[in-house]
């Protein structure tokens, strides 16, 4: 089975190249929120409504990460448009009604941006639904 976005080996190699820096950026930023403190419950979550690069829980907070990962952390943060905002909103909905116990937490949609040679950046409450 091909990993999902890749293409297979059918796509052109900087698709697949965009592809695993994105799953690289995605392991960096898993590691950066377990050194903050947060246990990772789930990975690229993916339903029909959308997708959720990273779900994450501290305490009673759960939160939905979106990662970026450009030349500039601004450019990253620019590149979390509206339509994809209500794609994780959905796909959050979908998550919850798996799992009923975490719809008690407080729910949080955050950011994790990445660029070279930089420190990642998490911003917290990067937008509300």
């Amino acid at each position: 089975m091909r990993p999902r976005g890749a293409g297979g080996a059918a796509a052109r190699p900087e698709r697949r190249a965009a592809y695993a820096r994105g799953r690289g950026a995605e392991r960096w930023a898993a590691w950066w929120l377990r050194l903050e403190g947060y246990r990772i419950l789930a990975r690229d979550f993916r339903v029909p409504q959308g997708e959720i690069d990273l779900i994450a829980r501290r305490g009673r907070l759960v939160i939905f990460v979106e990662v970026k990962h450009r030349d500039r952390q601004a450019a990253a943060a620019e590149a979390i448009g509206r339509r994809q905002r209500l794609r994780i909103e959905r796909a959050a909905a979908a998550f919850l009604q798996r799992h009923p116990a975490l719809a008690a937490c407080r729910l949080r949609f955050d950011a994790l941006l990445l660029s070279p040679r930089r420190l990642p950046r998490h911003v917290a409450a990067a937008w509300r639904p």
